[in-house]
């Protein structure tokens, strides 16, 4: 082939070598309104969004063929809150997604009307990396006029914020399944056969008209089925550290926080998925946290776990701080702190904000927990 037709060649499949992969999963991000249209419906403009507002954006899909399944949360603070079902469809060689919502399933909302989503989407990949930008437009559920457009960043995830929907777990572990079968088919040596002749006659013996006998062949042998075939669902392993000399000093008796409390793990860090959402590494064997609810003040109530002990028993979640001073044994150089979720408040999910002082460094901590989901901060001692 010459060089003029090998390029002519390549350009004709580089849409294919474009082709985005399987998108089902969970994605996160946010959108953004490009109009007023929300303000202007109300003369209170201080309760509602300005332009620079996100509203946040979360999308599980579930990719069959070229269709597409899902559902969509959307929330701001304690104004908005929605999930809708969603359909749509995927263009394999562009990598463009359509992306419509339906049926409204949950919603609260200020603003007095409903409005559901058009997104018009494109995959790509950076590294590791996937990501589905682009724009939309709304329309009102009461009378189907319009309620603006704006535009849509969303990042394939891991983990919800909510819970993964039983049609895109399945569709999942489907697709796992089949990684796991092409990854053991070419893996799998090929079974090769002794070479089967014809006997030798003897030079002194005459071939006798009757049929010959029909040579015995070996029996194929079948590779042996994978083991590990499955591949189970993602979760994150906890480390199980006792901390029996671990002492708590709290400022706020009342919430149920600085009680000493037994060292047995309880179901709700046991059965729930636990999330590593932060590792920080302190040179101090003091530690101070204080916990805030992170945005509207909704009645989220949280249980926090050092080491498998806990050392916050049902507190509220508000603008006034949950303050808890840990002293860390000093014999173990990591230590976890577990954040469950006791209820999810008025505004699903259960969101806080940590700040945690250790010496002369201070962090801050972003959480989101459910009732099927637990956050971890890892702390990792050095001198």
């Amino acid at each position: 082939m010459s060089m003029r037709r090998l390029f002519w060649f390549l350009l004709l499949i580089a849409p294919g070598a474009l082709q985005a992969q399987d998108i089902t999963g969970v994605w996160k991000g946010h959108f953004m309104s490009s109009t007023l249209k929300a303000r202007s419906m109300s003369n209170d403009s201080s309760r509602f969004p300005s332009l620079d507002d996100r509203y946040r954006f979360e999308v599980q899909i579930a990719q069959q063929g070229k269709g597409l399944k899902g559902v969509t949360y959307s929330y701001l603070s304690s104004i908005f809150y929605a999930k809708a079902a969603a359909a749509g469809t995927i263009n394999p060689r562009t990598g463009k997604v359509l992306l419509q919502e339906g049926v409204v399933l949950e919603v609260r909302n200020e603003f007095g009307i409903t409005c559901t989503m058009t997104c018009f989407l494109q995959y790509t990949k950076s590294g590791n990396d996937e990501f589905l930008e682009g724009s939309y437009v709304s329309m009102s559920l009461r009378d189907s006029s319009n309620c603006g457009r704006g535009t849509v960043f969303l990042k394939k995830v891991p983990v919800s914020d909510f819970y993964t929907e039983p049609f895109v777990a399945k569709r999942e572990k489907e697709i796992r399944d089949s990684v796991d079968r092409e990854r053991q088919l070419a893996t799998t040596k090929p079974v090769t056969l002794p070479p089967v002749g014809r006997p030798r006659a003897h030079p002194s013996t005459t071939r006798s008209p009757t049929t010959p006998k029909k040579p015995a062949t070996a029996q194929t042998q079948r590779p042996k089925p994978n083991p590990q075939n499955e591949a189970p669902l993602r979760t994150v392993p906890m480390a199980r550290i006792n901390v029996p000399s671990a002492s708590v000093r709290t400022n706020d008796s009342s919430a149920g926080i600085g009680r000493k409390f037994p060292t047995i793990v309880p179901g709700v860090v046991k059965d729930r998925q636990n999330e590593i959402v932060k590792t920080l590494v302190i040179h101090t064997h003091e530690v101070t946290l204080n916990i805030y609810d992170d945005g509207a003040i909704d009645h989220d109530t949280v249980s926090v776990y050092l080491d498998n002990r806990q050392v916050i028993n049902h507190a509220m979640l508000t603008d006034r701080p949950l303050t808890v001073t840990l002293h860390l044994d000093e014999d173990n150089d990591y230590h976890e702190i577990v954040m469950v979720a006791d209820n999810e408040g008025e505004i699903p999910p259960n969101t806080s904000l940590m700040i945690v002082k250790a010496g002369d460094k201070e962090y801050e901590v972003r959480i989101t927990t459910t009732e099927q989901k637990n956050a971890v901060v890892r702390f990792q001692y050095a001198k």
